[in-house]
């Protein structure tokens, strides 16, 4: 289907970075193609492989198995389009283009349908040309890259989408149309470049083809089309978000004492979990599992609707999706790739904005690499070592939530002008036993350190960007 092109200056340096490198070199194991996965609101505990008792996710389970799991992975927020961004661009979100869902001033408005059907009328910012993506540094190295299903990054603009910022192709849906999300997991519009077109099965709010399953299929496809080139896909599926929407429960129809939407969240995330073993069978089918690195994780922690207290979403970690606790931020974390990342659980500290350079140093495009907040932690993947927890990890929800990792030590607040919280991590991971009463020091060094990584933005104005520290000063009022 003919795509129309916005030729905006990203789109041009990927174009000059396409004529600049053969398009023939194949990928090998130590230059692979990288398939990265995200789950959408998915808690840290709802994989088999992180303890959960009662979700069946047999395919992820094996990845974790036969790879490496992380067991202090960050994401970059703790909701999706601020998460989102500091993956694709390597910025935390103290310094990223999008901070939050939404934005205080610029950007653009439009409609949001909620998942109850209401509908409001908000504003957004977007990822801007300017704005360097890890699709436009990885091309630069030759790979085709793709985006499948969720992008979540163009606010209410259509020349904002993901083939307009560094993608070849895109299939799924933006928020720059009422028509690309709705029905949720069962869409009748789906989006294949600019071009809106129908899934005819799904006519009449029939539900015939679940997203997940569409979504997996239009992998496939790119996969078989790339088959003999160098490829970057990124698999952003929608299970397990709200509104919990799949007619097929039979995992979990035996559990008589659950309630309906229980069975279905953790149906849509079984669901999903089958349909990656689908595209891992695609992969050994033609030859490309021991040249492909596949990395798996979620977008932020569990949702409110979530069954938290029935299914353990959580893993007990305080917080949830939408607050920088442990429960909102901690994410699971798979990389998996046979011959080359060892079977192994390992703890080093890392988060969203590491991937670019990361996947810049394996994709052979540091070249291209702009300056992130995050570091190459390549090494981890093939069993070295990189010292991950001698840094700042920062996040922030612009004047309402902050927090900072380093080391053991976690600082933290989810409340506008409330005190900061300190936590030792390693020794309290559920964030039970506040201990900034008994560390005022560490404390005031902390609130330092995060009102210098934070950096001022057009699209999140906030007061204190003119003020000095919180700290300092309390103290002058004194």
């Amino acid at each position: 289907m003919k795509k129309e092109l916005l030729l905006t200056a990203g789109a041009l340096l990927a174009q000059q970075a396409d004529a600049a490198e053969p398009q023939s070199r194949k990928a090998t194991p130590e230059r692979p193609n990288i398939i990265f996965i995200l789950a959408d609101d998915m808690g840290y505990g709802d994989l088999s492989c992180y303890g959960n008792k009662y979700i069946k996710t047999p395919n992820i389970d094996r990845l974790a198995a036969t790879g490496t799991s992380f067991t202090q992975a960050y994401a970059g927020s703790g909701i999706s389009s601020p998460s989102r961004c500091s993956l694709m661009t390597g910025r935390n979100s103290g310094n990223t283009r999008i901070r939050d869902n939404q934005c205080y001033a610029g950007g653009m408005t439009g409609l949001k349908i909620n998942p109850r059907g209401d509908t409001t009328i908000v504003r957004r910012a977007n990822l801007l040309p300017e704005d360097t993506t890890l699709a436009t540094v990885i091309r630069t190295a030759g790979y085709q890259t793709c985006l499948v299903n969720k992008w979540h990054l163009d606010g209410y603009d259509p020349g904002s989408a993901p083939n307009h910022r560094g993608f070849h192709e895109f299939y799924g849906w933006t928020i720059s149309t009422v028509h690309s999300n709705s029905p949720y997991y069962y869409p009748y519009y789906r989006l294949w470049g600019d071009s809106l077109i129908h899934i005819n099965e799904n006519a009449h709010d029939a539900h015939v083809r679940h997203n997940t399953e569409i979504s997996t299929d239009d992998a496939i496809a790119f996969i078989h089309r790339n088959k003999e080139n160098p490829f970057f896909l990124f698999l952003g599926y929608d299970a397990p978000h709200e509104p919990y929407n799949i007619d097929d429960t039979s995992w979990y129809d035996e559990h008589g004492e659950w309630s309906l939407n229980t069975k279905r969240y953790a149906a849509l995330v079984t669901h999903m979990d089958y349909h990656i073993g689908r595209l891992l069978g695609a992969l050994d089918n033609l030859g490309l599992r021991e040249n492909t690195l596949i990395i798996f994780a979620s977008d932020n922690g569990a949702a409110v609707m979530a069954p938290i207290s029935e299914l353990n979403c959580h893993a007990g970690l305080k917080g949830r999706k939408g607050q920088l606790y442990e429960g909102g931020i901690k994410v699971p974390l798979i990389v998996n790739q046979p011959g080359r990342v060892p079977a192994r659980q390992i703890a080093n500290q890392v988060y969203f904005p590491d991937f670019m350079p990361t996947l810049a140093a394996l994709t052979g495009s540091t070249n291209a690499l702009p300056q992130t907040d995050g570091i190459d932690v390549s090494p981890l993947f093939f069993g070295g070592n990189v010292d991950t927890d001698h840094r700042y990890l920062y996040w922030e929800f612009p004047g309402k939530q902050r927090a900072v990792r380093y080391g053991e030590w976690k600082c933290v607040t989810v409340k506008k002008n409330a005190p900061l919280e300190l936590y030792h991590i390693s020794e309290d991971p559920n964030e039970q036993h506040n201990l900034a009463e008994q560390y005022p020091k560490m404390v005031k060094e902390f609130d330092e350190v995060m009102h210098r990584m934070h950096k001022p933005s057009v699209n999140y104005p906030i007061p204190e960007d003119n003020q000095k520290p919180v700290a300092k000063a309390r103290k002058k009022k004194k």
